[in-house]
């Protein structure tokens, strides 16, 4: 009898081990890596949200400029929605930038942190030697993610030991009005992360949709193939850039022409893209 009961002690035991292991991770604490326009509002919807936010970048320059780029941006939100009463707007505005810190050694703040979100340069490389780095010093329960936005999430988590907690969390410009998140999980993510990540998502208030670790994920699959057309059709001549959004906006009912949203993103952003996303077969009707 005695066997038995040890038997079913440590059965149990087991048990509970295995499902303390598949719990999602709570998010609390997260590190942004990169101070541009996408990583400054990752950062900054994440404070506003009740995160602990340590926001990464080279210079100090950068960060400054980045802190009031979120400053501004949190000023308009809090004028929107505390309208009727400016103090809780206020109080609101320091709450968020409090729970902002800033770092220049994304090496010395990952021990601690329980989501590290990438948004630098699209370049497959610099991107890796980031995580490859990082690897070494975050905590053994940290997940990593990419806000890439056309680089395979696969081949950047391979440069870590953590494939299984690497996944793609692509936001969109600008991030604190942008309600969709991409979350991408590859062959190697597990159950666990992304379940955290799709958790994390919608604590932000947004709104996550899952794919696959696919070239251009959904929207730039579908994106810019369109935008690249719109380009041929100027380029052939015929119509102009000016008819080509009016006709977008007004038939489509599209908030943007395809011009007008060229120069949003940025031709830059828009090449890294098209480079990895393959050119859609032609049908023929």
């Amino acid at each position: 009898m005695a066997f038995v009961t040890r038997q079913f002690v440590r059965s149990m035991s087991s048990s509970s081990t295995a499902a303390a292991s598949a719990k999602k991770i709570l998010v609390k604490h997260v590190t942004v890596i990169g101070g541009g326009l996408m990583g400054a509002g990752i950062a900054q919807v994440a404070a506003a949200t009740g995160h602990t936010v340590v926001l990464v970048d080279q210079t100090e320059d950068i960060l400054a400029k980045s802190r009031k780029g979120i400053e501004e941006s949190l000023r308009k939100v809090a004028k929107k929605k505390f309208a009727e009463n400016p103090k809780a707007g206020d109080e609101f505005m320091e709450k968020t930038l409090s729970s902002i810190l800033t770092s220049m050694d994304a090496a010395s703040v990952v021990h601690s942190t329980d989501l590290v979100v990438e948004a630098i340069v699209e370049n497959l490389s610099v991107k890796s030697e980031l995580f490859k780095r990082l690897d070494k010093f975050a905590s053994e329960h940290t997940i990593f993610a990419s806000n890439t936005s056309s680089l395979q999430i696969t081949s950047i988590a391979n440069a870590t030991t953590r494939q299984d907690r690497f996944a793609g969390l692509h936001f969109f410009n600008p991030v604190p009005l942008m309600k969709l998140v991409e979350v991408i999980k590859t062959p190697m993510t597990s159950q666990k992360t992304f379940e955290s990540l799709v958790d994390f998502s919608k604590t932000l208030g947004k709104h996550p949709v899952a794919c696959k670790d696919t070239p251009g994920f959904i929207v730039n699959r579908l994106l810019v193939p369109y935008l690249m057309e719109a380009v041929r059709l100027y380029e052939r001549g015929d119509a102009s850039k000016e008819d080509i959004d009016t006709a977008m906006k007004l038939g489509a009912g599209y908030p943007m022409g395809p011009f007008e949203l060229l120069d949003y993103v940025g031709l830059d952003t828009t090449k890294f893209i098209m480079d990895e996303c393959p050119e859609p077969e032609l049908i023929h009707l």
